[in-house]
């Protein structure tokens, strides 16, 4: 049911429409402001790969390439992005981005890379690549 309930009814944005389309410069631009914020939590890759914490919290911090993430629209995704989710530890980042970086964000996690490929953030002692 709770699942249920923050796809369809707490996550907005279902039937906004992304303009930005998959290319090579949008996912990296997308990389790139990932990598700048989302990292922290979702490591280099968006599957937390390096981040020592993400099974500890509560609830856990999901894997961007599970099915359960990619399963919401890109207007859910940017939603998510720039309102967060509360009471979990997903912050909201308006004002940090711009729309056209989280569109851009999007698509990065629609393409995101094989996990453990990028490294560890260089924060928690990682090579980040």
């Amino acid at each position: 049911m709770a699942y249920w309930t923050k796809r369809y009814v707490t996550v907005g944005g279902k039937r906004d429409v992304n303009p930005e389309q998959a290319s090579p410069e949008v996912i990296e631009d997308g990389k790139q402001m990932f990598s700048s914020y989302c990292m922290v939590c979702h490591g280099l890759d968006g599957q937390n790969t390096g981040v020592p914490f993400a099974k500890a919290m509560s609830p856990p911090i999901p894997s961007l390439a599970s099915p359960e993430v990619q399963a919401y629209t890109d207007g859910q995704l940017k939603w998510i992005i720039e309102n967060g989710i509360y009471p979990s530890g997903m912050p909201p980042s308006k004002g940090e981005f711009s729309d056209d970086d989280m569109w851009s964000m999007v698509v990065y996690i629609r393409h995101l890379p094989k996990a453990g490929s990028l490294g560890e953030p260089s924060i928690y002692g990682g090579n980040g690549r």
